[in-house]
């Protein structure tokens, strides 16, 4: 593991010595009862074992794993969606070069985005904008190891438990034959495939669309876009639901907002940095207006407030499902913007309201 501070040198007089015995910190001590990365990987071999993992599949996966990898770990400590402002985000992922590229790919791939559409009830154009937010619609998906970027992340005491599980989930994906070890490769938090799906997400959501016995997200088109779908499942949006609308707040607005409206509650952080719903004419009520300095529909349509520095959007229904896809506002704003680009408009005017998420299978 990379170093996390030069050493010290302690000078004890001796008559320091003599007055009170020396203590380790207690951090320190902590630290030293900390198993070695080897004693830590033997455990978790022991453990996958007891989990019915076969041994030839832990050998496999594991036995190239000498040690942590420091580049994951400081990946880890920057991610782009919470660490950059919204905008800035926004800005640099939306570039002409990949709405250019976007809308090739989507128009290539139609006919299967608007097939896996129809029996996942979810927008053709998020689909695909997932699709490039993730991968640059295919051109890449991760060249980390995703076994040895889990070990790492699992042995890292900030995250243990998450990555720990994560880690016997990818085991397990290795174990059920559905792809090769050296293939299992990803981004440096164990992301896998083009959808970028976590082990847990592959086992539950990945998808054999094209029928060919493998739940293949790292090269089939059909696959990949029927397990984001399914991962997104609704019960059949209308294509013209509203996702997110760009509006304006001043801030005398802003300081009234947030003063008077309540913020929403949950696990997921961008859920509590945005307000709780209220309907189209409320906001118009308090302020909000549309981008154009234009009162908002006379509708009763609901909607949460999610703001930047500089831009603000009213996000509806359908919105909590990318963040479940990725709790960050910067990240699933992105995927909206870029799939009304890829549909060749602007963003979506407010549709009737979709009626409520089914659970997932």
């Amino acid at each position: 593991m990379r170093p996390f501070g030069a050493a010290f040198v302690v000078l004890l007089s001796v008559a320091l010595t003599a007055q009170a015995p020396v203590t380790e910190p207690p951090h320190a001590a902590a630290a030293d009862a900390r198993p070695s990365f080897a004693e830590w990987l033997n455990a978790v071999k022991t453990e996958a074992l007891a989990r019915g993992i076969s041994a030839a599949t832990i050998e496999r996966a594991l036995s190239d794993v000498p040690e942590p990898l420091p580049v994951v770990l400081e990946r880890d400590r920057s991610q782009a969606e919470t660490v950059l402002p919204l905008e800035t985000y926004i800005n640099r992922r939306l570039t002409t070069t990949l709405i250019r590229r976007g809308r090739e790919m989507f128009n290539r791939h139609q006919s299967t985005l608007e097939r896996v559409s129809k029996d996942y009830g979810v927008p053709a154009r998020i689909i695909a904008a997932i699709w490039g937010v993730e991968s640059n619609f295919g051109a890449f998906s991760g060249t980390r190891p995703t076994i040895a970027a889990l070990a790492t992340l699992a042995f890292d005491p900030r995250r243990a438990t998450f990555f720990r599980r994560e880690l016997f989930n990818a085991l397990q994906i290795l174990d059920n034959g559905d792809i090769e070890h050296t293939r299992m490769r990803g981004s440096w938090a164990g992301a896998m495939g083009q959808p970028q799906f976590m082990p847990s997400s592959y086992l539950d959501y990945a998808v054999d669309y094209d029928g060919d016995g493998r739940r293949d997200i790292w090269t089939s088109p059909e696959d990949i876009f029927a397990s984001i779908g399914n991962y997104l499942r609704g019960p059949g949006w209308p294509p013209d639901a509203a996702w997110v609308r760009e509006v304006r707040v001043s801030k005398p607005v802003a300081t009234r907002i947030a003063a008077d409206v309540a913020r929403r509650a949950g696990s997921c952080t961008a859920k509590r940095d945005m307000t709780a719903p209220l309907t189209l004419q409320e906001w118009q009520t308090l302020g909000v207006r549309s981008v154009t300095g234009r009162a908002l529909p006379d509708t009763t349509q609901r909607a949460s407030l999610v703001s930047g520095t500089s831009r603000s959007f009213l996000v509806f229904d359908n919105y909590d499902a990318l963040l479940d896809y990725n709790c960050a506002h910067a990240y699933a704003l992105t995927v909206v913007l870029l799939g009304e680009r890829l549909a060749g408009g602007a963003p979506t005017a407010v549709a009737p309201a979709p009626a409520a998420r089914r659970p997932r299978p």
